[in-house]
Order: C-alpha cells, then structure tokens, then sequence
C-alpha cells in the first residue's frame, strides 16, 4: 500500500509512518516547500497550493492528515487564528483536491484526524459519539475541521 500522511514528522504521523513501513507500506509526506523525496508532496496549505501531478503520479492508495497547529500555548487571538486556520485550510485543499481528480486517481481512504475538543468541556459525562457537539472554541475548530472534510466524500 501506498500512504500519502501530512503531519509525518509529529508524534502521532512519526508512529503511523514507522508502523506502515515495517509492514512494508510505501510513505510518503505533505511538506512544506521541496519534496525531499520521490514520495513526497509538497504543498502550503495557507496559500491553497498542492502540487496534484506528484499527487497523482504518485497513485497513493490512502491520505492520512494529521497536521495542524499545536494547541499549547496562550490562546491569543492570533493563536486562536492560526490553529482554526491551520486545521480547516489544510483539510479544505486536500478534500477538494481529492475530489477533483478522476475517480480512477483517487485514493481509497481519506483520513482526517479531528478532536475530543469537539465534544466541550463537560466534566465527568460520559461521551459517545451520539452525545452531539459541545460548545466552546474547540468544538467550533472541530466542526469546521471535520466539515471542511466534506468534498473528499463524493
């Protein structure tokens, strides 16, 4: 299998990365500025830019996107700004590259990652995933993240 992850160097894509090649998957990365790589893609979300003839020629079986601004830190508005913006613009380009491509160029599997945020603080209640959305600047990240997924689905 061929797998395209963006958020390859961080902790969560670093693990996925190493366990997909030792089962001897192909991996490639998103990243910013030249692909280092014959599998890599490079891409900058915050201008909307992808390069899609790497994407295709690559013929990547999944995208796994798992990059985002961290959330530690003060939440300043500019903060603020940057982990809505990182998460929706990133998502954005990839599902609506995804979903203008030729059916036969597209992957099988999209994988968006998302966040308990979504769900708000609520103390010691028990969340299931039929609980609904919280409130909360998280819980609007969220949303927006998860529904900037949309185009990837037709």
């Amino acid at each position: 299998m061929r797998v395209l992850i963006s958020g390859a160097g961080g902790l969560i894509g670093s693990a996925i990365g190493d366990a997909l090649r030792a089962r001897g998957d192909e991996v490639g990365a998103l990243v910013r500025g030249r692909a280092a790589s014959g599998l890599d893609v490079a891409w900058s979300p915050a201008n909307g830019d992808i390069d899609v003839d790497a994407l295709v020629a690559n013929e990547y079986d999944a995208i796994i996107h798992l990059s985002g601004e961290s959330i530690l830190g003060r939440w300043t508005e500019e903060k603020r700004a940057a982990i809505l913006d990182s998460r929706v613009d990133g998502t954005s380009l990839l599902a609506r590259t995804i979903a203008d491509l030729e059916p036969a160029q597209r992957p099988a599997a999209f994988l968006c990652a998302s966040a308990t945020g979504f769900y708000g603080s609520r103390g010691d209640e028990l969340l299931t995933e039929q609980v609904g959305r919280g409130t909360g600047f998280l819980a609007d990240v969220a949303t927006a993240w998860e529904a900037a997924a949309d185009p990837a689905r037709a």
